[in-house]
């Protein structure tokens, strides 16, 4: 009984989703206040704790170039990005006519959503234990980062998230998912971000 109420206080299902129950502190939120700041402030000498880098937000973005032949994707990727990240997802829209391509200004192209606080904690614990691990044959992620910071993860199926029923999947979709860090150099949001356990293929240290 005490087991099934400390689940419950965890996550609770809506509509599929998995959402962050209030009050909980997830796995990876704990490891950075007791484990990570610890390891970056050694690593790279800060004389503060204010300059250690920290996850800011996480933005998971699907862009659905079919969409301008079928508007339904878009609402089924909507759904599914809600499901994936407990989190409602919303609609993209172009901003101009693209006469080549059938696109009309304020179409929807695509579906995002951006999560922050305990819901990041939350998704990146998913992501790392279950989902990328479901990649068929797996040998890590690049570690390609933009010059300030920020690293984007390409996904190539949505599928690799087990909150998907694959029998009800009408296309296969790839997603972006971009990590936001406060860092001011690359190599630090690397340290970060390996330190969570995301599997660079090449892990330095």
């Amino acid at each position: 009984m005490a087991k099934t109420k400390e689940v419950a206080a965890k996550a609770t299902k809506v509509e599929g989703a998995q959402v962050v129950a209030k009050g909980y502190v997830p796995t990876m939120q704990k490891k950075y206040k007791e484990e990570i700041v610890a390891k970056l402030l050694s690593e790279f000498g800060y004389s503060s704790i204010m300059q250690v880098p920290k996850l800011e937000k996480i933005v998971i973005n699907q862009g659905i170039g079919s969409a301008t032949a079928d508007k339904k994707l878009v609402d089924i990727a909507q759904q599914e990005l809600t499901i994936i990240t407990g989190q409602k997802a919303v609609q993209t829209f172009s901003k101009k006519d693209i006469s080549n391509f059938k696109l009309r200004k304020g179409m929807p192209i695509g579906v995002k959503t951006t999560l922050r606080a305990a819901k990041m904690y939350e998704f990146l614990e998913r992501l790392i234990a279950v989902s990328l691990p479901r990649i068929r044959d797996f040998k890590g992620i690049n570690e390609k980062f933009d010059g300030k910071g920020n690293y984007t993860l390409g996904i190539k199926e949505q599928i690799i998230f087990p909150e998907i029923d694959i029998d009800k999947v009408t296309k296969i979709l790839g997603i972006e998912i971009t990590f936001v860090t406060s860092a001011q150099k690359d190599e630090e949001a690397y340290a970060l971000l390996r330190e969570f356990g995301l599997p660079f293929k090449n892990i330095k240290k």
